[in-house]
């Protein structure tokens, strides 16, 4: 049976001299983790959003040497074959790979979140983005109001932030 542990640490050998990428995942893993625990979720729920955490951008190396850039749309369509090679290599259950599959495919799809798994992955990405792109407090007030749905996501970002 695959866990969260060794996903991580599998990520890191992929990051492998890329301590920047390493954390960012790990980072993004921790907060998702956190206000998924604190809002409640359920085990299996949270299993889906811990690994999609940590696996939310490994599209970004592929998308670095096939075009020269990783935007969003490019992570959202070369990630999720990966993704789900990992998670199967690991042993993870077929139905945990599917949505974590399709969580990574969709991480940057701001209008399309309908469900808490997403929902608190976009807020945590969020929350590590806008830290590591030094935004101004108006593009994180922004981010606030426009995108923080979670009475968890919204309280960290007020106190990381200082809104």
């Amino acid at each position: 049976m695959a866990d969260i542990a060794q996903l991580l640490g599998t990520m890191i050998t992929y990051y492998n001299g890329d301590p920047k990428r390493i954390q960012h995942f790990v980072k993004v893993h921790d907060l998702a983790r956190t206000i998924g625990v604190l809002e409640g979720l359920d085990q299996k729920t949270l299993l889906i959003l811990e690994a999609a955490a940590a696996v939310h951008d490994i599209g970004i190396r592929i998308c670095e040497l096939k075009y020269g850039k990783c935007d969003g749309a490019l992570q959202e369509l070369e990630g999720p074959p990966l993704a789900g090679d990992m998670l199967r290599a690991l042993g993870f259950d077929e139905s945990v790979t599917e949505r974590v599959c399709w969580l990574v495919g969709h991480h940057h799809s701001y209008n399309e979140i309908d469900s808490w798994d997403h929902q608190i992955l976009v807020e945590a990405d969020l929350l590590v983005n806008l830290y590591e792109d030094g935004s101004s407090k108006e593009t994180i007030r922004n981010a606030y109001e426009k995108m923080f749905s979670t009475e968890t996501g919204k309280l960290f970002c007020r106190k990381i932030f200082d809104l």
